[in-house]
């Protein structure tokens, strides 16, 4: 996958979810999009979104590759604030390191669950924590060598006399 490092790991993450979507009880994810706020009017940007068949119940997902500092009790409220104001079931925050203890507070209380991911995962290889799960990708590449004998056995034919 091409572009940085962030929207790759946005794109990962998407596809990844949507692999896992079930654990979810959701039925797929969607990529990046523009929504309105009910209340504030305000358009909002979102990294993804979670939903389910008949698209009435959807979640956020909101992806911070932030690879020294876990999210903040700050950032979590200014996701719970676009749930609301969008009028989302709930979210989802994507990180490698996790949160902080105010954070997991706003997070339980917003109906927000918290996914760990590898900021250098792939599709293919990564490791992937949530609910109290983890699942891991890996790929490598095996090489497969045949090789046939054949070996010609010269048989004279001819008359025998007796």
């Amino acid at each position: 996958m091409a572009g940085t490092t962030w929207q790759t790991y946005e794109e990962v993450a998407t596809y990844l979810l949507n692999q896992f979507a079930s654990e979810f009880e959701l039925d797929g994810f969607s990529g990046k999009e523009k929504l309105s706020g009910m209340i504030s009017g305000t358009n909002w940007e979102i990294d993804g979104k979670g939903f389910t068949d008949g698209r009435d119940k959807f979640v956020i997902v909101e992806c911070r590759r932030y690879t020294t500092s876990k999210q903040s009790q700050e950032k979590m409220a200014a996701l719970a604030y676009r749930i609301h104001d969008i009028g989302a079931a709930g979210g989802i925050i994507v990180s490698p390191l996790g949160m902080q203890a105010g954070a997991e507070k706003i997070a339980k209380a917003e109906n927000i669950i918290s996914v760990k991911l590898t900021p250098e995962s792939t599709t293919n290889e990564y490791v992937l924590a949530f609910l109290n799960k983890i699942y891991v990708g890996l790929a490598d590449s095996v090489t497969v060598t045949t090789s046939i004998s054949v070996t010609l056995t010269k048989i004279k034919q001819g008359v025998v006399d007796e």
